[in-house]
């Protein structure tokens, strides 16, 4: 028999005329999850029934745990709309609890108001029964060491005992696609995260300085991508060799703007490659204030270098807030192998902090910007980065 998972969303469910879109961008993302599972998904009154092979029940529950858009994730025993049925499906959920849990309470969601009792009811009714066949029971309806839900929908009843977490948000590809500049290091993997729990499509961008540095680098954005994926889908990753330019700044550019002129590169870069794409914003891994480079002045220097719209989420975060984040996500680990990017490459003693947007360009004037963009896009690899199996 197969095993029935229940999805619930949040949001979504807030949006009004435009829910259904939401719904159906949710159930395209969830059938896409759960197809190597051979799972299938079902739509019922605010929530998603997912059913898989039994063998498949830990794995498939993982997977959309992590999707974005789901609020929360639950085995579920489904049983007719009978009364009698669904006490003998409570007293058998409960006779799977550890000894030591004896304390519990009954939580009910009407969800069909045809229903003859109302939830108060279903849940005295239930949790008199378990009582009757577990004298060792109690109740406690602040403290419970467990609490057995029941919903009751249109056609059935479902109960179960445990909720996973998912990321809540917005279902990605619902909000438009987007370019992630994905450094390797712990902020841009977190950035692209929450991006993502906004909707968003990503496709990345990785800037590395082979044979300057390690090609093991690519590797770590190659599975940085790959743990984004779980989310959200494949992830089309682009790797752009920037060695030739980082050359032609540190031998005709002051020391001191080197970041800051790259960051300008990238950008101008990137918004070559979002035109072919058709992503219509860049994602960045900014924090106020966090480097040199994240000054409110660096960074307004930094983005005149493209028309793009630039979104920063993490804006606002303290270093710590993003460490925990990304530990969340299960980024930091891959974040901090010891493989350097580009961006260390080259590194300043002593950065500048506000830059002049004047002095700036008049170093660019002794750069052929064109040449060097056209030959950095030439180095250009593109690989499709897929959600694991397993």
């Amino acid at each position: 028999m197969p095993a029935t998972i229940m999805i619930r969303y949040g949001e979504i469910a807030l949006k009004g005329k435009n829910r259904s879109q939401f719904e159906q961008q949710l159930q395209k993302n969830l059938k896409e999850a759960v197809k190597a599972y051979q799972g299938t998904v079902e739509k019922i009154q605010g929530r998603f029934l997912v059913r898989a092979p039994e063998e498949y029940r830990d794995l498939t529950m993982m997977r959309l745990s992590k999707v974005f858009g789901v609020v929360s994730v639950s085995s579920v025993k489904e049983t007719s709309l009978e009364m009698e049925a669904i006490k003998r499906a409570a007293l058998k959920m409960a006779g799977r609890i550890s000894k030591g849990e004896k304390v519990f309470r009954i939580a009910t969601r009407r969800a069909n108001k045809n229903f003859p009792y109302p939830s108060p009811e279903v849940s005295k009714i239930v949790g008199a029964y378990l009582l009757d066949h577990f004298p060792d029971f109690s109740v406690n309806l602040d403290r419970p060491n467990f609490t057995l839900s029941i919903e009751i929908s249109y056609n059935k009843a479902y109960l179960y005992l445990e909720r996973i977490k998912g990321p809540g948000g917005l279902p990605v590809g619902i909000s438009g696609k987007a370019l992630l500049l994905l450094s390797g290091g712990i902020d841009s993997p977190v950035s692209g995260w929450l991006a993502m729990k906004r909707g968003l499509t990503l496709e990345g961008l990785h800037f590395h300085s082979f044979p300057f540095t390690s090609q093991r680098s690519q590797q770590k954005a190659i599975d940085l991508c790959r743990k984004l994926a779980e989310g959200g889908g494949n992830i089309c990753l682009h790797m752009i060799n920037m060695a030739e330019i980082q050359k032609e700044l540190r031998a005709k550019c002051p020391e001191d703007l080197g970041i800051i002129l790259l960051r300008r590169m990238m950008l101008r870069l990137a918004e070559k490659l979002s035109a072919d794409r058709g992503l219509k914003a860049l994602v960045t891994g900014e924090s106020l204030g966090q480097v040199a480079s994240q000054t409110l002045e660096s960074m307004a220097v930094t983005e005149t270098a493209t028309d793009m719209l630039i979104l920063r989420p993490l804006l606002g975060m303290d270093k710590k807030e993003i460490v925990d984040k990304a530990v969340q996500i299960e980024t930091y680990e891959i974040s901090i192998r010891p493989y350097e990017d580009c961006c260390t490459l080259f590194l300043p003693q002593n950065p500048v902090t506000k830059p002049k947007l004047e002095a700036v360009e008049n170093h660019e004037r002794k750069l052929d910007l064109k040449q060097l963009i056209n030959e950095a896009l030439q180095t250009l690899e593109t690989v499709l980065v897929k959600r694991q199996t397993s």
